[in-house]
């Protein structure tokens, strides 16, 4: 078992199963997530806000997340999230199977 809020900066895997994986992402103000691409053609993603908000973009739609809100990133799909905030964003991160 891991604790989300114990995740200090950038991008840690949680925990791992035989086909499922969990984890955290930390954007300071004006980070992102990383191009606008697809880092895990074989995985879809479940991104929860925990704690901030965030630009999202995913697969050609934009639109602003905060605090509860989560999105799913189909396989395939180029996708990124920015920081636009003043404080830092954490999220909470489940990929299927596993991506990394």
């Amino acid at each position: 078992m891991r604790n989300v809020a114990s995740a200090r900066q950038g991008f840690a895997v949680l925990e791992e199963g035989s086909a499922v994986q969990t984890a955290v992402m930390i954007l300071d103000p004006g980070e992102e997530s990383g191009p606008y691409a697809n880092e895990h053609p074989a995985s879809e993603q479940v991104l929860l806000v925990v704690d901030g908000s965030l630009e999202a973009e995913v697969d050609g739609e934009r639109f602003a997340m905060g605090p509860g809100d989560s999105v799913v990133v189909p396989k395939n799909a180029p996708h990124r999230f920015v920081n636009t905030s003043e404080k830092r964003t954490l999220t909470f991160n489940v990929y299927a199977p596993k991506a990394y």
